[in-house]
């Protein structure tokens, strides 16, 4: 009985068994049928997909075909027009050149006329201004005739006072301008290098020789030639670019607030046409000084040459002759100054000043430095002229040169002005 009970019980695994292996056999077919239809449905709408987008392909290329033809054919119209309205114009061109043709030789006839009698009454306009502007020429060189003769010169008295001992500069004199004599001074008539006091007179000649009325119109371009000149001198500058055109009103103020060499090359060169002949000017005018035996130029910046000299003395002279011009006085008075914009869209304007008259404005001179001008090279060392207005009504030039620095040399003009005037 109990084998009889085991045996249905093994039976009764096996075929529980025998019906979960044909159950999971039935689900992996369902499975791989539901697979098998799954890429079929993928493959068909993939080719569906294809044959979508090769029809579309198809109708973009004929819509495109269709377009071109439509294109060709406008263009070809337009291209049958414009030639109808070419063959058009030129008819009635060619008309109306033939009719022009036929009044400009009318015009031309009575033209012709006309300009006879006008070129008649003008020949005898010019002949007249002609001789109107001989006289004025002839009145003008008299007049420069008679300023070249005032005598810019200071006497030097039999006794001359010395220069205070706390005066480092070696070279140095006070003159006194309203009675044109020689004050004090300490080795005043010996010749050393002005450096770029120089440039007073480079102001004062070209001033002289350009035409005044074309200050604010007349331009100047700062080259490479004069760019490098200044580079490779390690001089002063304005702070202009190469192609630059600064007025002509700027290059004055530029040759002497910062001391700019770039601008005093520029107004050298617009003024008698090169730097070699704007010195001939220079020495020219040294003569009319009365100070060409000790005194010559050779450059219009101050740059050191052994042939460029004058004495303190002498460049008192120069400055007393620049502050009797209107223009130069401005100029050597003006403490700062906007030179305007002179290149491109994105130039600016550049502020210069004249740092000795601001530096020494505060200071006790018994008086007030109305002009100056300073210089510096390493063979002349620091350098300054100066023009004083003093507290009780006179009026005085100070000149120094080889001084120990700008500050050094500032004191030593206030302790000359304060020892003396």
């Amino acid at each position: 009985m109990a084998e009889q009970e085991t045996r249905n019980q093994r039976e009764s695994r096996k075929r529980r068994e025998a019906a979960r292996r044909r159950r999971e056999r039935q689900l992996r077919v369902r499975m791989t049928i539901l697979a098998v239809f799954v890429i079929l449905a993928g493959a068909i709408a993939f080719t569906a997909l294809r044959i979508h987008l090769r029809n579309v392909r198809e109708q973009e290329a004929a819509a495109a075909a269709s377009r071109q033809i439509a294109e060709e054919q406008a263009a070809a119209e337009a291209s049958r027009k414009a030639a109808d309205e070419a063959a058009a114009a030129e008819a009635s061109r060619k008309a109306a050149e033939e009719a022009a043709a036929a009044e400009a030789s009318r015009k031309a006839a009575e033209e012709a006329a006309a300009a006879e009698a006008s070129r008649k009454a003008a020949e005898e306009a010019a002949a007249a201004e002609a001789s109107r502007k001989a006289a004025e020429e002839a009145a003008a060189e008299n007049q420069n005739a008679e300023a070249a003769r005032i005598d810019y010169s200071f006497k030097v008295p039999d006794s001359v006072a010395e220069i205070p001992e706390e005066v480092g500069s070696s070279y140095a004199l006070l003159v006194d301008v309203d009675s044109g004599t020689v004050v004090a001074g300490r080795d005043y008539d010996t010749q050393m290098n002005p450096a770029s006091m120089t440039k007073i007179l480079t102001l004062l000649v070209a001033v002289e020789n350009i035409d005044l009325s074309k200050l604010d119109t007349d331009t100047a371009e700062i080259t490479q030639e004069i760019s490098n000149y200044v580079w490779q001198n390690q001089m002063s500058q304005v702070g202009w670019q190469i192609g630059d055109t600064p007025t002509i009103r700027s290059l004055l103020y530029g040759t002497i607030l910062p001391s700019g060499a770039d601008a005093a090359q520029a107004l050298a060169i617009y003024t008698a046409g090169s730097e070699e002949a704007f010195v001939d000017l220079m020495n020219k005018k040294l003569e009319e000084l009365g100070i060409s035996d000790t005194a010559h130029f050779t450059n219009a910046v101050g740059a050191f040459d052994e042939d460029h000299y004058c004495t303190v003395l002498d460049m008192a002279t120069i400055l007393r002759a620049a502050i009797d011009n209107d223009l130069c006085r401005e100029v050597l008075s003006c403490h700062y100054y906007e030179v305007p914009p002179s290149g491109g869209e994105e130039s600016e304007a550049i502020g210069i000043s004249n740092w000795f008259l601001r530096r020494i404005e505060d200071k006790d001179t018994h008086g007030e430095v109305v002009c100056a001008k300073t210089g510096y090279v390493g063979e002349a060392g620091f350098c300054a002229a100066s023009y004083q207005e003093s507290d009780g009504g006179g009026r005085y030039i100070c000149v120094t040169a080889d001084g120990a620095g700008i500050w050094p040399c500032i004191y030593d003009h206030c302790e000359i002005y304060t020892a003396f005037t």
